[in-house]
């Protein structure tokens, strides 16, 4: 009886797509979600940008902060 299990073979895997479309249909595909996109104005792009470069600075600011404040605890707990 366990014979006949362990000769029984696996089912099939699945067969593969074949790619009929090939290298042109994969850019036009691309060519029409680039035209879904919505790309922001001028206005938002540098409004967002600013926003970025703001909050890196803050949390440059911060982190500065910190490392300072680490650095003065250490030299008074080690006394060097």
């Amino acid at each position: 009886m366990e014979n006949e299990k362990a000769k029984k073979k696996a089912p099939a895997a699945p067969k593969k797509k074949e790619n009929k479309g090939g290298l042109k249909e994969y850019f036009k595909g691309i060519k029409l979600e680039m035209k879904k996109v919505v790309w922001p104005t001028k206005k938002q792009l540098l409004n967002h940008t600013l926003v970025v470069i703001a909050a890196l600075i803050i949390v440059g600011l911060i982190i500065f902060g910190l490392d300072s404040l680490f650095i003065t605890l250490s030299t008074l707990v080690t006394g060097k």
